[in-house]
């Protein structure tokens, strides 16, 4: 880890729990639009980096449980292939109050890490074609890279193709 990564890494409990793991990660920040339509393809904009390479995290409701989804920004998230991913029937978007009560983040900025309650998760398993990946760091206009086994060792994720062009 730079230093320039150990100035940065106590903003959020996602890079909290990245350093605690010891994991190499790179933080990005960028300025964030509020009027922006698209977070994730606000940030693959911003960055630089390829929008099938930026991944957003989505809250669902799997058969009563909160369950979470990590797809490409250039996509949607399917939400049967999100349910038989986990071995449920059936998929809706969750509440976004209880998305963000539950992970302890607000919309826009919810992060696969660090979450207040540990959620099922699930990661697209395109995520697996790329050296690194880009998602949330926790707030909005702040992405974190890293390699999507870590991301899926750390979250203990599910690799199931659950996006869509």
């Amino acid at each position: 880890m730079t230093k320039k990564q150990k100035k940065n890494t106590g903003g959020t409990p996602a890079t909290v729990a990245l350093t605690a793991a010891g994991t190499p990660f790179t933080l990005h920040s960028y300025e964030h639009d509020p009027a922006s339509p698209s977070y994730g393809e606000e940030a693959a904009e911003a960055l630089g980096v390829s929008p099938d390479r930026v991944f957003k995290t989505l809250v669902a409701d799997v058969d009563g449980e909160l369950t979470v989804a990590v797809v490409p920004v250039a996509g949607q998230l399917d939400l049967k292939a999100l349910a038989s991913a986990v071995g449920g029937k059936r998929a809706a978007m969750a509440d976004p109050a209880a998305a963000e009560r539950t992970t302890g983040y607000v919309r826009g900025g919810i992060s696969p890490l660090g979450q207040r309650k540990r959620l099922r998760t699930v990661l697209d398993a395109s995520a697996s074609g790329h050296p690194t990946i880009c998602v949330s760091a926790g707030r909005r206009g702040l992405e974190v890279e890293l390699s999507p086994a870590d991301l899926a060792t750390l979250t203990a994720a599910v690799l199931a193709p659950i996006g869509r062009a």
